[in-house]
């Protein structure tokens, strides 16, 4: 057997909600998706921290630009503090779930994604999060944007959310290999 460590494809930072912990079972599902494709992941641990640009600075401080592609996954919150971030860390993906852009107490109101390919999952439900914002913010950065039933949580959509996850990360797969080309 080789014991040779083997580079990863790129990693994954995921960006937990504000009352969520860094291993939900939506992290959990994606972690496990992201790992089949050789990605390493990361998940970083907010819990207890209510201010979402200290977040923006945990994340900022603790990605390793070495490895790439970069990826930004967040939820609620979390899609706030990886869409800031990107700003500053230039990923090639953001993934966003139910993202809070837009939020009146949020210091950035016209946060930018900065990545090749940014993707937008929303509820048409959320009692959190109004669906009108992630459908203006889709429209501002022309990202593509998949509107489906469910609530904040998204519970009921975990198999929709990992078979998008599994293509958002296959194009990064087939840039690469065209990038050997």
């Amino acid at each position: 057997m080789d014991d040779t460590p083997v580079e990863p494809t790129g990693i994954v930072y995921f960006n937990h909600g504000r009352d969520s912990g860094p291993w939900t079972t939506k992290i959990n599902r994606l972690t496990q998706i992201a790992r089949t494709k050789g990605y390493a992941t990361e998940s970083l641990d907010y819990t207890g921290i209510l201010d979402p640009d200290r977040r923006v600075r945990i994340l900022l401080n603790s990605v390793k630009p070495e490895i790439q592609p970069l990826i930004l996954v967040g939820s609620s919150m979390g899609g706030y503090v990886a869409t800031v971030a990107s700003e500053q860390l230039k990923p090639q993906g953001l993934f966003l779930m139910a993202p809070a852009l837009y939020m009146e107490d949020y210091s950035v109101q016209d946060a930018r994604p900065c990545a090749e390919i940014t993707m937008i999952i929303h509820g048409w439900n959320d009692e959190l999060i109004p669906v009108e914002n992630s459908i203006h913010f889709a429209s501002q950065h022309h990202t593509h944007l998949y509107l489906m039933e469910g609530d904040h949580r998204l519970t009921d959509q975990l198999s929709t959310i990992a078979y998008l996850f599994n293509w958002f990360l296959d194009q990064f797969i087939t840039i690469s290999n065209s990038n050997r080309e």
